[in-house]
């Protein structure tokens, strides 16, 4: 066995969902850089989710592609199966993937809302739920929902969306208080206007609301998540940290 080797059979694993792009990107990309063999969950971009891996493997880890529908808890429970049987217990979990169907309540479809609800929030629980029988047989874990600042203060026109991070939000405290004795955190991050293909069209008129001046980075996102999956956080749980350039401050 080759000392490369040794160290990937030691390494911890990541699953970062939503990771074929974006804020997803680039976390699974820190994470590979900080150690960690990654997972990677997608939705429809096959190609983005490949340039993800392409990425992990350049930063000398183990990668794993996997399109998922979140809503769907089976398809989410047998990802984690195979996670498990290709590069070993997922350690640390990121909630990402989501979706973002703007409107004013009043215009916005019962379609909408619930598509919004289920990718969001629903299937943060179905990856929570399915990491946490993992984590608890490890008696370690470290789980990490991205939120939004849309889901602290709120957003007008983003009743969905501002609902499903506060539900994120509301999600990760009841599961650190549960499984804290099993050595289990679980932490949000809230950003606040970031450039990402989501937010195109919409981060430059909100950026001018930011104390800092401007849109934040995805690294800026991905390293805070980093620290949240570090031992250094291990004290660190049911908090919401807010990588917003002061937007709630």
């Amino acid at each position: 066995m080759t000392a490369a080797d040794a160290v990937d059979a030691t390494a911890r694993v990541a699953m970062v969902t939503g990771a074929s792009r974006g804020i997803g990107r680039a976390t699974a990309q820190r994470l590979a850089a900080d150690g960690f063999d990654v997972a990677i969950s997608f939705s429809s971009d096959a190609d983005g989710a490949a340039e993800t891996l392409s990425l992990i493997e350049a930063a000398g880890r183990r990668g794993l592609v996997l399109q998922t529908d979140v809503r769907n808890a089976e398809a989410v429970n047998e990802s984690f199966e195979s996670v498990a049987s290709e590069l070993g217990p997922v350690a640390v979990l990121v909630n990402n993937a989501g979706v973002r169907h703007d409107g004013l309540a009043v215009r916005l479809s019962d379609e909408d809302w619930t598509d919004t609800l289920n990718a969001n929030l629903t299937g943060a629980f179905n990856c929570s739920r399915a990491a946490l029988r993992g984590m608890i047989r490890e008696r370690f874990g470290r789980i990490v929902m991205i939120s939004s600042v849309a889901g602290t203060h709120g957003n007008p026109g983003q009743a969905a969306y501002g609902a499903s991070k506060a539900g994120l939000i509301g999600l990760a405290r009841t599961l650190a208080k549960e499984y804290a004795r099993k050595q289990i955190t679980v932490n949000t991050v809230a950003p606040g206007p970031v450039a990402t293909a989501m937010t195109e069209g919409l981060v430059d008129k909100i950026a001018e609301a930011v104390p800092l001046g401007r849109a934040g980075t995805v690294d800026e996102v991905a390293a805070a998540v980093s620290f949240f999956a570090s031992d250094d956080a291990a004290y660190v749980t049911g908090t919401v940290l807010p990588v917003d350039g002061g937007m709630t401050a």
